[in-house]
């Protein structure tokens, strides 16, 4: 029982860990013992953000566009150069766009569309073969997808893209989840609330309303996001697949 929630000698990939939650994420793996690659598309805010975490293990950086396929492949054959597999792949990328229903652009909804539904995808199509290598009846691999409470409830705003697309990764968890239960890799997705980000910054100016705003009066942080996903990347989730934890302090539950 004593290893029950390890992740240690585990080697994950999280995308988007630059930041917010992914880096929050990137952290809880790394002091829990995994070795650790982060990617972005800011390479200036990637490499300082491996230089800090890189005092709890081994954090490796790579610049990486995943918004379109030749940046998926590149990074999933940059990946295989360096690891002969991969335990733990958390696709945590993403974006959102903001704008009045009459004048929501098509380049809007397909960044947001290309970035967070089909990365998801694509990245994890483009790295079954390593995900497969470390995948075992006993120890499963592990996929975790990043969708929002936004999937699951009115978001009070115009992103109408973000919410349709993290809706979608709700699915597209699913599919995966039974496609690959057979090659011993689980798939399962976490809906996050309120976590500071570069997305809610502009929501966090006024902390105390926003705090109000959450049953349990406070956002979310780093301990909520890595302990949640280090569970779904341990033995301890070990006969899960298919399924979506909701990290939001009651937001849901309580929306009216």
């Amino acid at each position: 029982m004593k290893d029950l929630f390890s992740v240690a000698g585990k080697i994950a990939l999280v995308t988007g860990g630059s930041r917010g939650i992914g880096a929050m994420i990137a952290e809880g793996f790394l002091r829990s013992g995994a070795k650790v690659y982060i990617t972005s598309r800011k390479a200036k805010e990637l490499e300082e953000t491996r230089a800090r975490l890189s005092e709890f293990g081994e954090c490796i950086a790579i610049t990486s566009d995943l918004s379109q396929l030749d940046g998926i492949t590149a990074l999933a054959a940059d990946l295989a150069n360096r690891e002969s597999k991969l335990d733990i792949l958390i696709n945590n990328a993403g974006a959102t766009w903001g704008a009045n229903i009459d004048e929501f652009p098509e380049s809007g909804w397909d960044k947001v569309m290309d970035l967070n539904v089909k990365s998801v995808f694509f990245l994890s199509q483009k790295l079954l073969p390593l995900l497969r290598a470390a995948a075992s009846n006993d120890e499963p691999a592990r996929i975790v997808n990043l969708s929002s409470i936004y999937a699951l409830r009115y978001s009070h705003q115009d992103t109408f893209s973000y919410s349709a697309s993290k809706a979608a990764v709700i699915q597209l968890t699913q599919q995966l989840a039974a496609r690959l239960v057979k090659d011993n890799i689980n798939v399962n997705a976490i809906a996050p609330g309120m976590f500071p980000s570069s997305m809610t910054a502009f929501l966090m100016e006024d902390e105390e309303a926003l705090n109000q705003s959450i049953p349990m009066h406070r956002v979310g942080k780093l301990e909520d996001a890595a302990g949640t996903v280090i569970y779904l990347c341990s033995r301890a989730s070990s006969y899960m697949t298919g399924g979506l934890l909701v990290i939001d302090g009651g937001t849901v539950i309580s929306a009216g």
